[in-house]
């Protein structure tokens, strides 16, 4: 194998949680990830770039994006045919910049360059992105945490923001109780809950019921999640997190609520 693919393959975890993310589907977000890659490897100007190998992956990403968002049309189920309606209402550009420098943590020039936008935009992309994001939409979230601490702070964040929070459940047998009398507009899931308990298949349950709420795994564990098989999640961040990274994946999420 040869160390540019090798190096594609460290990032490749990166590429389908932003564009998951960005397109609020694992499918449609695994498909633009690897329209992205084929572009990559067959675009001679791209590998010359004078630039780090991920900033240049997430152009190509970014890039790929736009080649395909009539598909957002196309494709959509009604989760996407609200988001879109939502993206309309946006400043354009500032999700991008808002999920690249919270969830991936991009800088101001990286992001400008992944985005082919002078870099003085960028801060006020973000900035007007929080303003907007945070007006939009607000719900009634789960959260399935078996760390008290945590599942407080995850908690604190989501009401500052706006939303209501129904319950915190330690187990799945709790938050499938709570789901029963309490229909959630989001659910926020770890994986590994308390005595030996599962997020995701806790998660499956309740989406028997309510099967277009949007999910957000809060996880230590995120390589179980992105690896293009099985059903795996459209939104997703990493323990430990930073709380501009739960208010991004929240606001993103909601818009498919």
């Amino acid at each position: 194998m040869s160390p540019i693919v090798q190096e594609i393959e460290r990032y490749l975890p990166f590429l389908r949680r932003y564009a998951r993310a960005m397109s609020g589907s694992r499918d449609l977000g695994d498909r633009i990830a690897e329209h992205a890659l084929i572009t990559f490897l067959h675009t001679d100007e791209t590998l010359s770039d004078d630039m780090d190998l991920k900033v240049v992956l997430f152009r190509a990403l970014q890039d790929a994006r736009s080649d395909l968002s009539y598909r957002l049309e196309t494709d959509a189920d009604q989760a996407l045919s609200r988001a879109n309606r939502h993206l309309a209402r946006l400043t354009p550009g500032s999700r991008d910049a808002y999920l690249l420098s919270a969830f991936e943590e991009f800088s101001h020039e990286e992001i400008g360059a992944i985005m082919r936008r002078p870099t003085e935009e960028i801060e006020g992309l973000i900035s007007v992105a929080r303003k907007d994001l945070s007006s939009l939409i607000s719900g009634r979230v789960l959260v399935i945490e078996d760390e008290l601490a945590v599942a407080d702070e995850i908690s604190e964040i989501v009401t500052n923001m706006g939303h209501t929070v129904i319950g915190t459940a330690p187990t799945g047998e709790d938050a499938l109780e709570i789901a029963e009398t309490e229909e959630p507009d989001l659910i926020l899931s770890d994986i590994q809950l308390a005595n030996g308990g599962s997020g995701i298949r806790t998660v499956g349950k309740i989406l028997k019921f309510y099967p277009l709420t949007p999910v957000v795994y809060i996880t230590g564990f995120p390589e179980r999640l992105l690896t293009g098989k099985g059903p795996e999640p459209a939104f997703l961040v990493t323990k430990p997190y930073t709380p501009e990274q739960v208010r991004s994946a929240v606001s993103q999420a909601m818009f498919f609520a």
